[in-house]
């Protein structure tokens, strides 16, 4: 129980990383290119300030949350490295569609800038993404 604790602690430090590059990313599209437009500052931007996020959080998560899960594995290395990208931004992509659904709540009932209603649904897909990635993505190989 310790061991997962200190794990999710390092998880959520870590993803302080993810937030500051998210939300920087998401300051600078929303403000300076998609600055006039719903579809660009609320959908676009979002999108592609999460993108960003989503490869740092993914190296982190790799080399320092779950090393003893992917150093340590006889197949270790570039292609397992891709391979679990590409299950890891799959994942979080479909739990970034959730924080969208909320961000859109939050806008719609609140009326908040973009950069708050982010941070404010990255609240509730936190926990989803810890889970997800415990379990399915980084999780204890058998035998």
């Amino acid at each position: 129980m310790w061991n997962l604790l200190l794990r999710y602690l390092k998880f959520a430090a870590s993803s302080l990383a993810g937030t500051v590059t998210d939300t920087f990313v998401l300051w600078l599209l929303s403000s300076f290119v998609f600055e006039k437009g719903y579809m660009g500052e609320y959908i676009v931007s979002p999108a592609i300030a999460f993108q960003c996020a989503v490869a740092v959080n993914f190296t982190i998560a790799y080399f320092y949350v779950w090393k003893d899960r992917t150093r340590s594995v006889p197949d270790a290395g570039p292609a397992k490295f891709f391979r679990l990208y590409i299950a890891y931004n799959l994942s979080c992509s479909a739990v970034f569609l959730f924080r969208l659904g909320v961000l859109l709540l939050i806008e719609r009932f609140t009326g908040w800038n973009v950069v708050f209603c982010s941070l404010s649904a990255m609240f509730f897909s936190g926990f989803l993404n810890f889970v997800i990635e415990n379990l399915v993505i980084f999780r204890r190989k058998k035998g």
